[in-house]
C-alpha cells in the first residue's frame, strides 16, 4: 500500500509540474509566432506542406482539423477554447473562441478551474452538427471532467453560428484511478461513436456514446481500458482497412524544447482492443512502437495525434512541443502520412531533411 501511495503522489507531482508548465506558456503565447507582436523577432516564414510540418503558429495539444464550407479549423488548449482556421492548410488566421464565458457547470464540478483554460479539444461533424469535446482540470488533481459543446456550423459570420453548452460527458473526482482529460472522439464505419481519454494513473479509457446526442450511451455504460504506460496520454483513434489504430503519447510535456513527448501506436481487430505494437505487446502492459520520436530537426516533442484527408492526400496532424524555428514554442503541425503494405503507418517530417541539408552545408 505505501509503494501504490508512492507512485501516486509521483505521478501528481510530475502532472503538477507539468500543468504548471503548460499555464506558463500559454501567458507567453497562442499568437501567429508572436513574433510581429515581439518586434524584437523577424516573422518565421511558412513553407509549403511539403517542405515543413510546422504551420508556424502557436498551439498546443491541437484538436483533429475539420473543415467546414472552404475552410479547415483546428481548436487547441486555451481559454475558452481558441481556434485558427485556413483556405489552404498552410496560412493560418485566429478564429474565436467557444465559449466568451465559463459554462455553468464547471463551477459546482472543478471549482478550482477559475480562468477558462480547457484543454486539448477534439471534434468531428456527426450528422449536422460539430461535437466539440474538451476537458476541464485543475493542476496535478483528478478532479476533472470532459465537456462537450455543439454547433450547426464553424463559420462566425453565418447566422446560425452559435455554440451551446451539452454539459458533462465523463468526469472524475479525486481518488479515482483514472483521469478525464485528453478526449478524443472516433465514429466507426457502422455508425457508432466512441470517446477515448486518459492520463497517467491506470491509462487510456474508452466509452460508447450516443450519436444522436454526443453523450455517453448509459451513465454506467462499459469503460474499456486500452492502454497503460507510467508517462501516457494524448490518444487517438482511427481506422484503417481492417484495423483499428491507438495513438498514444509518452514522455512529458510542455517544457518546450526539454519536452521528451513521443508518440506510440499499437493497432487492433476491434475498437475496443487488444491494441497490440509491431512486436506484439499489448498496450494495456507498456506496449506501443515508436510513431514519432521525441527529436524531428528543429520539431521537439510531438503529441496529440490527428489524421486529415485533404487536397486529395492524407495527412499526419499533431502539435511539437517546441520548435527551434520558433524560439522554441509549440506549433501546429501537418506533415503527409502513408501506409505501408504491412498495414501500419508512417508520417514523413520534412523538417528532418532540412536539418540535415543546413548542417551539411554549414560544414
Amino acid at each position: 500500500m505505501k509503494l501504490c501511495q508512492n507512485i501516486h503522489l509521483r505521478r501528481r507531482l510530475l502532472l503538477a509540474a507539468q500543468f504548471i508548465a503548460a499555464l506558463t506558456l500559454l501567458s507567453t503565447g497562442n499568437a501567429q509566432t508572436d513574433a510581429a507582436d515581439q518586434g524584437s523577432e523577424k516573422p518565421m516564414t511558412v513553407l509549403p506542406l511539403e517542405k515543413s510540418a510546422s504551420r508556424g503558429i502557436v498551439t498546443r495539444d491541437p484538436s483533429d482539423i475539420v473543415k467546414c464550407k472552404d475552410e479547415y479549423w483546428v481548436f487547441y488548449t486555451g481559454r475558452g477554447v481558441p481556434s485558427y482556421h485556413s483556405k489552404d492548410l498552410v496560412k493560418w488566421e485566429r478564429g474565436p473562441a467557444v465559449f466568451k464565458t465559463a459554462p455553468e457547470w464547471i463551477a459546482g464540478t472543478v471549482p478550482e478551474n477559475r480562468r477558462m483554460s480547457y484543454w486539448a479539444p477534439d471534434i468531428m461533424k456527426v450528422g449536422d452538427r460539430y461535437l466539440l469535446y474538451y476537458a476541464v482540470s485543475s493542476m496535478g488533481k483528478m478532479t476533472s471532467a470532459i465537456g462537450l459543446a455543439t454547433n450547426s456550423t464553424l463559420d462566425p459570420n453565418d447566422p446560425a453560428y452559435h455554440w451551446t453548452d451539452e454539459g458533462v460527458v465523463v468526469r472524475t473526482k479525486d481518488g479515482d484511478n483514472y483521469n478525464a482529460i485528453d478526449p478524443t472522439v472516433f465514429q466507426d464505419t457502422d455508425g457508432s461513436l466512441w470517446l477515448a481519454f486518459g492520463s497517467y494513473w491506470s491509462g487510456i479509457k474508452l466509452i460508447q456514446l450516443d450519436p444522436k446526442t454526443g453523450k455517453r450511451i448509459a451513465p454506467n455504460s462499459e469503460m474499456y481500458p486500452l492502454a497503460y504506460n507510467e508517462s501516457i496520454e494524448a490518444s487517438y483513434l482511427c481506422k484503417h482497412d481492417d484495423y483499428y489504430y491507438l495513438f498514444v503519447n509518452w514522455g512529458s510535456c510542455c517544457q518546450g524544447p526539454k519536452s521528451t513527448y513521443n508518440i506510440r501506436i499499437g493497432r487492433s481487430k476491434k475498437v475496443t482492443g487488444p491494441y497490440l505494437d509491431k512486436a506484439g505487446v499489448d498496450m494495456l502492459h507498456s506496449g506501443g512502437s515508436v510513431f514519432l520520436a521525441t527529436t524531428n530537426g528543429p520539431l521537439i516533442g510531438p503529441g496529440h495525434a490527428g489524421t486529415l484527408t485533404a487536397e486529395g492526400k492524407t495527412w499526419f496532424t499533431s502539435d511539437f512541443e517546441g520548435d527551434l524555428l520558433m524560439n522554441g514554442k509549440a506549433t501546429l503541425a501537418i506533415m503527409p502520412l502513408r501506409w505501408h503494405a504491412d498495414g501500419w503507418p508512417e508520417a514523413t517530417v520534412n523538417d528532418v531533411k532540412s536539418a540535415t541539408s543546413a548542417d551539411s552545408e554549414s560544414k
